[in-house]
């Protein structure tokens, strides 16, 4: 297996919406885009699915050093190989890397956040920051590559925000919350019962309340994206509109999210992803 074989399958197995999201850029750029899913899907597993904390923020240790190796040249990793194979300008993105990677070590460091303001600092690392390296693949120019942080960030949170909504059972039975506590308690929800799987007319209004907030982030963010960069940014716009028909799902399903995962099937993830990134 080659490294571009490799990063395939970690990061867009086929059915995935990253298979069908990373299919929807250009021949020439699908095996970088593929490269830095891998990596957040690397570092994704490495805080999500480690359960001593001790031992994940080790794992995340070699990782920053295999990213300074990448910027140096020496990267031993498939991963960080592919990454050097295509990028142009690896040193160029290493502080973008670095970014990403101290967005996942605060799950070693908190599970629950007391306010939004709080949880954003979670989100800028592993959304807004991700997406921003998306979008200067898919950039025209340089002109473009260096503006892109400032629409691609606002749409990789606003994409967080949605992941969170179908998740939040199955982050809660790993130990992490990212619904803010503030709002736990102004709709007389408890940790306990997300961590529990409790339903109720309360959780439904949290949800419906997750749910509207993500869905309005998410297309205001996708509003944002300039008119001359929207054709050459089908990744993200397909993976948004992934995101947006799974709250909908999510939504028609009542919200039972705490005790299954509701999931498209991959005919509709083609199909939404294929009409998403040739909207004009």
């Amino acid at each position: 297996m080659n490294f571009d074989e490799y990063c395939l399958q970690k990061a867009a197995p086929p059915g995935s919406s990253t298979y069908y999201a990373l299919r929807q850029a250009s021949a020439a750029h699908q095996p970088l885009l593929a490269a830095l899913f891998a990596l957040r899907r690397e570092l994704e597993e490495t805080a999500k699915e480690t359960s001593d904390p001790t031992v994940g923020r080790t794992k995340l240790a070699w990782w920053q050093k295999e990213l300074a190796a990448l910027a140096a040249g020496n990267a031993s990793h498939p991963v960080t190989q592919a990454l050097a194979h295509h990028l142009d300008r690896t040193a160029a993105i290493y502080p973008l890397l670095q970014q990403l990677l101290a967005g996942f070590e605060m799950d070693f460091e908190q599970a629950r956040y007391l306010d939004l303001p709080n949880l954003r600092r979670y989100i800028d690392g592993v959304g807004g920051t991700f997406a921003t390296l998306v979008a200067q693949v898919g950039a025209r120019t340089d002109e473009a590559r260096a503006a892109a942080a400032r629409w691609a960030a606002p749409l990789g949170n606003a994409l967080m925000l949605a992941q969170f909504v179908p998740e939040i059972g199955n982050d809660a039975r790993h130990g992490r919350i990212y619904v803010p506590i503030d709002e736990l308690q102004r709709y007389n929800v408890t940790a306990a019962d997300l961590i529990n799987r409790r339903y109720s007319g309360e959780f439904t209004e949290l949800m419906q309340f997750q749910t509207a907030r993500a869905r309005e982030t998410v297309n205001a963010a996708l509003d944002a994206i300039p008119a001359p960069e929207r054709r050459h940014q089908r990744t993200l716009r397909a993976l948004a509109a992934l995101e947006l028909a799974l709250l909908d799902e999510v939504e028609r399903e009542g919200f039972q999210v705490l005790h299954q995962q509701i999931v498209i099937t991959p005919i509709r993830k083609l199909w939404i992803a294929w009409r998403a990134a040739r909207r004009a």
